[in-house]
């Protein structure tokens, strides 16, 4: 054993060398040098190190690259998005000047259901909780004076996705820009819809379709664009626990790559296309265990069951988000605190992107001032803190360790489980278990726990059932005007009366026309965005060809 680690050290050092560092100070705040990495002391013998491993190399337990965060940080990509494209664009602006390195995009309520702002069932959803995305030309809005072949963008939707996708290459395309060339990530992950959210169109089938369709395209010609990120972040809203989130979110994961490999696809080619959307909750050691659990897990899973042999099909690469869920209505100025406790176990996890919540999302979507204190918690970590100087900082501590070694027995549980409810594949049994309830079932007895501790004091929170105070200063918060929706409603029906109707229809057609067989839909749905059709338009086409999906009564 003390060979493999000495041996182990050799490729990494060689590694770290061949790497471009960035040009920063890797001291302590008192000048102390550091090392880039810490392992066993020569000659050495850490049982089972094997597990734990160096940077950059299988089972990537420390993290993806030789060099952690000294090549570069995380992507501070703050999600955002509320009343119209013009709004939120005018926010996006302002993420971007203030030194933000990405754009996410939070839809409203209407966009995430398929429908368009003038829907009876929009009525009073229209940007409140995101922005409304109607068509193409709202695309083209919200991107308006953004260099979209310069910026990574990601756009957490799941229901409509594929369409809304359509529509945000349109508006490259509008620009001047490759699509591509495109960077990004698009949610797409319906089953975590299903188990959680419950924000779906279609049947599970039809939108499994959907997505080994995009997975196809993007595979073939949008090679650095993510077309799925697999999403434990509602699940963990939902109520879940920490090893539930690992576990649902990678099961998930797993049967994208089965739907991958059943259409014929080459693990190695579009493996990397997926990526993972990660909670990080207030529980700080537990978070860092998970994110470490997880790829680790990943990597001998599609290495050892899937086949995957190149290292980037390997990698588990994930964004964060700190936990909504962990926000307090009382005493709101205690969530600058917990958001940077989260943040703060999502990077020492060693998170590729991270938005950080802002204190008043309990109450409406971030003001201005709490979407700025928010970006600049990431920034005070990044630039003060120092611990971007050292990979994996914990890597190593008894405790970490063993919380990550847990992390992985109760997930592999969960795996053997859902395998077992199926005919063997993970995709079946995530099938059954949602046809079952067992996932909501599991989700809340969970949450059920967590709030029964609540109540009787034994788990904390500040504020809320201990040191709690009635003297909370009131906030001002955004509030939606009434107007966004009219005006979102009367540019809506201007836009229908100026496109030529018998070409949007003829596009819809087309796109049904290739539902009915196995060609891929990307293609004539991409005609349909150019020509103008609804978002609402289109998915009520598909609604008509699919049927929708309601879930089944529960006894």
């Amino acid at each position: 054993m003390t060979d493999e680690i000495a041996a182990g050290r050799a490729r990494w050092q060689q590694r770290y060398d061949a790497a471009t560092k960035r040009d920063a100070d890797f001291t302590t705040l008192s000048g102390v040098e550091v090392e880039p990495v810490y392992g066993p002391r020569p000659g050495e013998t850490v049982e089972g190190f094997e597990r734990i491993g160096w940077p950059g190399e299988f089972p990537f337990t420390r993290g993806l690259y030789a060099t952690g965060y000294r090549t570069r940080p995380w992507t501070i990509r703050q999600f955002a998005g509320f009343g119209n494209a013009q709004q939120t664009n005018e926010r996006y602006r302002m993420i971007l000047a203030e030194g933000g390195g990405g754009l996410s995009v939070a839809f409203d309520m209407p966009t995430l259901m398929g429908r368009d702002s003038d829907d009876p069932r929009s009525l009073g959803e229209v940007g409140h909780c995101g922005v409304a995305i109607d068509s193409a030309a709202d695309m083209e809005t919200l991107f308006s004076g953004i260099d979209l072949g310069a910026v990574t963008t990601s756009m957490t939707i799941s229901g409509p996705a594929v369409p809304v996708f359509c529509m945000y290459l349109v508006a490259a395309e509008r620009a001047g820009v490759d699509p591509g060339i495109l960077d990004g990530t698009l949610q797409t992950d319906i089953f975590k819809e299903y188990i959680a959210q419950k924000e779906w169109l279609f049947p599970p089938q039809p939108h499994l379709r959907l997505i080994g369709d995009l997975m196809a395209y993007c595979a073939a010609e949008i090679p650095r664009y993510k077309p799925i990120s697999v999403s434990g972040y509602h699940i963990r809203e939902a109520g879940s626990t920490a090893a539930q989130e690992l576990a649902f979110t990678l099961a998930d994961g797993f049967a994208y790559v089965e739907l991958g490999l059943a259409r014929g696809l080459d693990v190695n080619v579009f493996a990397p296309g997926l990526s993972f959307f990660f909670d990080a909750h207030v529980d700080f050691f537990e978070e860092i265990a998970k994110f470490r659990a997880a790829r680790r897990i990943w990597a001998r899973w599609l290495r050892d069951v899937y086949g995957a042999t190149s290292e980037k099909a390997q990698w588990l690469r994930f964004h964060t988000q700190t936990a909504g869920v962990s926000l307090t209505a009382q005493q709101p100025d205690n969530n600058i605190v917990r958001t940077a406790i989260e943040a703060l176990s999502a990077v020492l996890g060693g998170t590729n992107s991270l938005h950080t919540n802002a204190l008043d999302e309990v109450l409406a979507l971030p003001s201005e001032r709490a979407a700025g204190i928010a970006l600049r918690t990431q920034q005070v970590i990044m630039e003060e803190t120092g611990v971007t100087n050292v990979v994996d900082p914990l890597g190593g501590s008894w405790y970490v360790e063993a919380l990550t070694d847990e992390m992985e027995r109760q997930a592999e549980e969960i795996f053997a489980r859902i395998r077992s409810m199926g005919d063997g594949t993970m995709t079946s049994g995530i099938l059954r278990g949602i046809e079952d309830g067992w996932f909501m079932s599991e989700i809340a007895e969970a949450a059920f726990v967590y709030q029964t501790a609540l109540e009787k004091g034994s788990k904390k929170i500040v504020g809320v059932n201990t040191l709690t105070s009635n003297d909370d200063d009131e906030l001002e918060i955004l509030r939606i005007s009434h107007e966004v929706e009219r005006e979102q409603r009367r540019v809506l029906g201007e836009r229908r009366t100026g496109r030529d109707e018998a070409a949007v229809q003829a596009a819809l057609q087309r796109m049904l026309d290739a539902a009915r067989t196995d060609e891929n839909m990307i293609p004539p749905m991409l005609d349909a965005a150019r020509a103008e059709a609804t978002l609402g338009e289109i998915c009520d086409a598909l609604r008509g060809e699919w049927g929708a999906y309601t879930e089944p009564p529960r006894f």
